[in-house]
């Protein structure tokens, strides 16, 4: 242990890089070509912390412009405060959105740093409770023809993940023929997730989880918009049996996060430290997961959450997003990869254990 407290953060920098996908992707809702991750390094102590999100290049001017010097001289032992003086400082902006991403992006890296300058893997200071967390691959997309559907989804079974989802909704006519195709491509002992993304209208959703339910999908994410708390409530009560209504991925806040609960909108909870201000407001997540006795499943960015995610009991799954997991592993030394369907933290290394390769991110600078 280096040290205990008092260790000033010097300074905070922040970059952001365009990554081009490998093929057009598109789900129920929105279609790109290119995915961007905003990345924040703190230093104290001659020490650095890496932190990120996916969001536009204006979370990296919120960061630069007001962030920034907001945490700047604050301990680097007591992240919490750093965290509340952001959310502070982006009250006129709008804490859901851009400003979340950016909080989530600083408060990562100030983690990660703190866990550094201790000399731990960030899993042993959050205090961990399992070794690993299972995934399940996620891609799958509309824009895909159903020969890359196939085999993207086989991949994944292949390499022992237990379960695999696929987007729906951008077609709907369709969804019935590529939902059978992916059933096909990967057998009967993989789990089939679907998600919507909100594009289905309550009628339509009840519909298609019907349907659905032919071919075993177990999970309906998104069935109709995550603001339709009385339409997700619909689909939990009428869905068939065996077949989860998932949401979350939206929150930015803990107050969405309990309106969502209180509900009972949903069986699964999705959240994403990326959106939701990082793995301060991700770790209270978890609690108020916990105190409604509804589990946690982890929204993409895999390299993140495997940290936080084996700090908590309740805690389904992490998504192994196609996107991301490229990303992570184009321009960081250390993501981890599943074996047999499970994540684990690198303990050997610590923090995040991850290192930003530069002259590999360089070429994608936004």
């Amino acid at each position: 242990m280096r040290f205990s407290s008092g260790v000033p953060i010097e300074q905070v920098e922040v970059s952001a890089y365009t990554i081009p996908t490998d093929l057009p992707e598109s789900d129920g809702t929105l279609a790109w070509d290119s995915t961007t991750i905003v990345i924040v390094q703190a230093r104290a102590a001659g020490t650095t912390g890496i932190g990120y999100t996916y969001a536009a290049t204006a979370a990296a001017d919120l960061i630069h412009d007001t962030l920034a010097g907001v945490v700047g001289g604050r301990d680097a032992m007591s992240v919490p405060d750093a965290w509340e003086a952001m959310v502070r400082a982006v009250r006129n902006v709008g804490r859901p959105g851009i400003a979340s991403a950016a909080i989530a992006a600083v408060d990562v890296a100030l983690w990660d740093l703190k866990a550094r300058l201790l000399d731990l893997p960030l899993v042993t200071l959050l205090g961990a409770v399992r070794d690993g967390v299972p995934v399940y691959g996620s891609g799958g997309f509309t824009s895909y023809p159903v020969a890359r559907l196939r085999e993207q989804l086989a991949g994944w079974a292949e390499l022992g993940i237990p379960a695999v989802k696929m987007k729906v909704g951008r077609h709907p006519a369709d969804d019935r023929d590529r939902v059978q195709a992916g059933r096909e491509a990967i057998g009967t002992d993989v789990g089939l997730f679907v998600d919507a993304n909100g594009a289905y209208d309550r009628k339509q959703a009840l519909a298609h989880a019907d349907a659905f339910s032919q071919y075993g999908v177990t999970w309906f994410e998104e069935p109709v918009s995550s603001d339709d708390l009385a339409g997700l409530r619909l689909l939990r009560d009428c869905a068939p049996a065996g077949m989860d209504i998932a949401a979350g991925e939206y929150g930015y806040d803990l107050f969405s996060f309990r309106r969502m609960l209180e509900t009972g909108a949903v069986d699964v909870l999705q959240a994403d430290a990326t959106r939701c201000a990082g793995i301060t407001e991700f770790l209270r997540v978890g609690a108020l997961c916990a105190a409604h006795a509804v589990p946690l499943s982890a929204h993409t960015a895999p390299a993140l959450h495997v940290h936080p995610c084996c700090a908590f009991g309740g805690v389904r799954h992490v998504e192994y997003f196609h996107d991301h997991v490229r990303i992570e592993q184009l321009i960081f030394d250390g993501a981890p990869e599943p074996v047999n369907g499970i994540l684990r933290p690198d303990r050997t290394r610590p923090g995040l254990g991850l290192d930003l390769k530069q002259s590999d991110a360089a070429r994608y600078a936004a």
